[in-house]
């Protein structure tokens, strides 16, 4: 079962995204803050062993997610975000850190015949990433999300298109998360009118 938690949170003029999951694979509770779309930190903790004892449920799994995200989102309110996020130079947290990235190309200009698009690279380490996987959430203020996916080509590019007016972009949002190989990462994206 995957377990998921996604809040925003404003302190001072800055809204952070912070955005927590179950990652099975790794067998890692994770939580990322975001900034304007770029992950500016990340608390991971493991619970390997937790699991390797026996009588780890995904209920207990569930609560002690909640528990870190409310940690972070607390840290936030409190200004003190550094003291919740992980250091970089550990070995377990190195583990966690993905350089993966997802680009957005065009996002000086989004919006032609009616469709919403988005020409995006995934990268790793600065090299292409092909076959990447990609599924995209577009959130506006009056409807329901709308979900997509497309696979990166052999340049790591990928175009994706939403049929909607120009005049529902602005104060949407778009969340994206790139999967390879096991591998992930998150990007959100807010759209906004250029005066």
């Amino acid at each position: 079962m995957i377990f998921g938690f996604n809040t925003d949170v404003k302190h001072g003029d800055t809204v952070y995204h912070v955005q927590s999951e179950a990652r099975e694979g790794e067998l890692v509770l994770q939580t990322q803050v975001f900034v304007r779309g770029r992950c500016i930190g990340k608390r991971a903790v493991s619970y390997a062993e937790d699991l390797a004892k026996g009588g780890f449920s995904d209920l207990q799994k569930e609560q002690r997610l909640r528990e870190q995200h409310r940690l972070v989102l607390d840290s936030i309110r409190e200004g003190k975000l550094d003291t919740a996020l992980d250091r970089r130079d550990t070995a377990e947290t190195l583990a966690t850190i993905k350089e993966m990235d997802v680009q957005w190309l065009n996002a000086d200009s989004v919006h032609a015949d009616r469709n919403l698009i988005m020409r995006l690279r995934v990268t790793e380490g600065g090299a292409a990433v092909p076959g990447a996987r990609l599924t995209l959430r577009f959130t506006r203020t009056e409807a329901a999300p709308f979900y997509t996916q497309a696979t990166t080509d052999a340049a790591g590019n990928a175009e994706i298109k939403i049929g909607t007016e120009e005049s529902s972009l602005p104060d949407s949002s778009v969340l994206i998360q790139a999967n390879c190989e096991g591998r992930s990462t998150t990007r959100k994206f807010m759209l906004r009118k250029i005066e």
